[in-house]
């Protein structure tokens, strides 16, 4: 099987606080990833928001991330495991961050020998 990232993306979350609610659909999704084995790597739930990344370059020049046009925000990921990458895609599809504007982004994840 290979692994893939579900990057969840939110259009604002400068004041977003999941409902108990909310919470307890995400967590019942993840609990159906993870009892068909397909859950890697539950990754971050939250990642910091403006204000708390750098991004490096090449040549040692650091700046300010993330940038003011950016128009959503990474609010976590995991890691699945599925044979193909439509097969993420429905595991994701199953995922309740679309109730409240969310997108998902899949990628599959690259292993190097």
């Amino acid at each position: 099987m290979k692994e893939f990232a579900l990057i969840f993306r939110l259009k604002d979350m400068a004041d977003f606080q999941p409902s108990p609610e909310q919470m307890q659909e995400r967590m019942n999704w993840l609990a159906s990833i993870a009892a068909q084995n397909r859950l890697a790597d539950k990754g971050n739930t939250l990642l910091p928001g403006a204000g708390s990344a750098k991004l490096v370059n090449a040549d040692s020049v650091v700046t300010d991330g993330p940038y003011t046009e950016i128009k959503e925000f990474i609010s976590g990921y995991i890691v699945v495991r599925a044979e193909t990458i439509d097969e993420a895609v429905a595991i994701a599809k199953g995922n309740p961050i679309f109730k409240i504007g969310g997108n998902i982004e899949v990628r599959e994840v690259l292993k190097r020998d």
